[in-house]
């Protein structure tokens, strides 16, 4: 995986900015989005030809009043009790649409763990751990980074933990 350009890194996304400036290595992947596909993530998988396990939704989840970003395989389902759990909460559900975006910065279908308007916690699948690369979205509909799941962790600051399930 290649580190993007100074220009590049100008004409890219916050996540991909903020992935630049931290150093990290990870490649973009770009596809044609189809907004009648049933699924972004599945959309993702099947564009790039990757495992849908190894393509990784972003979540935006209210624990107990605060919001949270859970990041799990498109291949299965977020668990809210065990997402609350992981959090620390007691209650979760899945948060408006309309406040995620808000507070991310970024649009539903697009919603990347990294670079968001406001920091949120952050809870990783801890099967991203089962694989050397993953992809998230890059924040935007049609493009994903692929990035080692300890610098995703890392760089949000992640507590990893079982939220997902199939």
């Amino acid at each position: 995986m290649a580190k993007k350009s100074k220009k590049q890194q100008s004409n890219g996304t916050p996540a991909t900015v903020a992935l630049t400036a931290a150093g990290v290595p990870f490649a973009v992947h770009s596809y044609d989005h189809d907004p009648s596909h049933p699924s972004y993530g599945e959309e993702a998988a099947e564009a790039m030809g990757v495992s849908p396990d190894r393509v990784f939704k972003t979540l935006v989840v209210d624990v107990d009043g605060a919001l949270t970003v859970a990041v799990v395989p498109v291949a299965g389902q977020l668990d809210l009790k065990a997402l609350a759990s992981a959090a620390g909460g007691k209650r979760a559900s899945m948060a408006d649409p309309a406040l995620a975006e808000r507070t991310t910065g970024y649009v539903r279908g697009g919603i990347s763990p990294l670079g968001q308007r406001k920091k949120l916690p952050t809870v990783l699948d801890e099967s991203a751990t089962r694989h050397e690369t993953i992809c998230v979205s890059a924040g935007r509909r049609g493009l994903e980074v692929e990035l080692a799941p300890a610098d995703l962790a890392n760089l949000t600051s992640a507590v990893l933990a079982p939220i997902g399930r199939v």
